[in-house]
């Protein structure tokens, strides 16, 4: 029988963590969850998919209860936490971002990673993406960033990108996409995980 594994992806944005995550998933046969969780949530939960995006990993406000008639962001991410534990308890994944890593923390055969890239790098590839001039680059990726760790931090009482949060950091811009990918496949199957 093969063994239930479940990969949780934090990344930095613009570090090219969506598109390891991705190659982990080919490689690994296995479905990659991004923002297919909001779809998911919306589905299980039969809230409208609207409701869901935005807060999707941005902390907009922190509403502990419903408030003229919307979700508070605390409800949504219980909701989404919800359909975290239901995908893991349903067959092998890779998650991306939406604090799966501490969603799924309790669970036997995970392997949390934080995909990371220095700035520079990050600055260029999300001006080939969006064409955006290397400082409006600049900028979004602070702004994600931030919001990306407000998001976490709020949610898990912890550090986003905190090395001590993860099972392995590692910097594609180093091995590339492909290499990063393999890289992860080759400490799972030393740390036990696949």
């Amino acid at each position: 029988m093969e063994r239930h594994f479940i990969i949780n992806i934090g990344r930095q944005f613009g570090s090219g963590g969506k598109q390891v995550a991705l190659a982990l998933g080919q490689m690994l046969g296995v479905p990659v969850y991004d923002s297919e969780l909001i779809s998911r949530a919306a589905q299980e939960s039969g809230i409208s998919r609207s409701a869901f995006e935005p807060a999707d990993e941005e902390r907009k406000s922190l509403r502990l209860g419903l408030f003229h008639g919307s979700f508070g962001d605390v409800e949504l991410f219980n909701i989404q936490s919800e359909t975290i534990r239901n995908i893991a308890a349903s067959g092998s994944a890779v998650i991306v971002g939406r604090c799966s890593d501490y969603v799924l923390r309790d669970m036997e055969g995970t392997l949390d990673v934080f995909i990371t890239a220095p700035l520079d790098r990050r600055i260029e590839r999300v001006s080939q993406r969006t064409g955006l001039a290397p400082d409006k680059a600049k900028s979004l990726i602070v702004k994600k960033d931030k919001a990306r760790a407000s998001y976490y931090d709020c949610f898990t009482f912890g550090n986003w990108g905190v090395a001590g949060n993860y099972d392995l950091c590692v910097d594609s811009s180093i091995l590339g996409t492909e290499g990063t990918a393999e890289f992860i496949i080759d400490f799972a199957r030393k740390a036990g995980i696949l």
